[in-house]
């Protein structure tokens, strides 16, 4: 497997924003969303304008019988702190022996650090793939599935996981880095656009997105 660049890497911090003030759009209506993470604002199924656009793109690029599951777009900074230490908190009961800067490295293969998170800048996108009666195809590990739990599976180039579900992830790469979309390559569900991770990835001036404060639906 190749080296993978975390989002903790002072590499993505480095990366200034140029925030282009596009609004956050309601993908609900646009795309398929699943409701296992909605929240009672909706917030889970906001997504900038820019993102949404090519989702829908990545969408119409897919094989006959594959559709796009949008599962969770904008994240409140209160969650995403949440998910972060809770989730530090975890690796730190399992793992004693490990120091605190190696934790939260060892963290942000799951969840980003706040500073530089891009679900919080409606950046970021975590998905899967359906059928046409709504049935998810196999991806070697369920959306959200962490590194403990999946043995490494969750890694988007796994070698460990089955046929099939290799060539699903085939199909989901192919269609959403061709509507330029980055992958977090240690999640096969979370892509980005716009983000610091994917200016660096991208090698961009500037990311386009900051963290959004109160979200508005366009």
């Amino acid at each position: 497997m190749d080296a993978v660049v975390l989002i903790s890497d002072p590499r993505v911090a480095g990366v200034p924003v140029e925030e282009c003030g596009e609004v956050l759009s309601d993908v609900r209506g646009r795309l398929r969303v699943d409701d296992r993470l909605a929240d009672p604002a909706g917030a889970y199924a906001l997504l900038r304008e820019g993102l949404v656009t090519r989702l829908e793109a990545a969408e119409r690029s897919l094989p006959a019988g594959y559709h796009v599951v949008v599962v969770e777009g904008y994240r409140p900074a209160a969650l995403q702190r949440t998910y972060f230490t809770d989730y530090l908190n975890d690796l730190r009961a399992k793992f004693p022996e490990m120091s605190a800067d190696e934790l939260f490295v060892a963290a942000s293969r799951y969840v980003s650090p706040i500073e530089v998170a891009p679900h919080t800048a409606g950046a970021a996108v975590d998905l899967t793939l359906c059928d046409d009666l709504g049935v998810e195809y196999d991806m070697g590990t369920q959306v959200n599935a962490t590194p403990e739990e999946s043995a490494g599976a969750c890694y988007t180039a796994a070698p460990g996981i089955s046929g099939e579900a290799r060539q699903n992830r085939k199909v989901l790469i192919a269609a959403l880095e061709g509507a330029g979309l980055v992958n977090y390559p240690t999640e096969w569900w979370h892509w980005s656009y716009g983000d610091r991770y994917w200016a660096m990835v991208r090698h961009a001036r500037a990311a386009l997105y900051g963290p959004v404060e109160s979200p508005l639906p366009a």
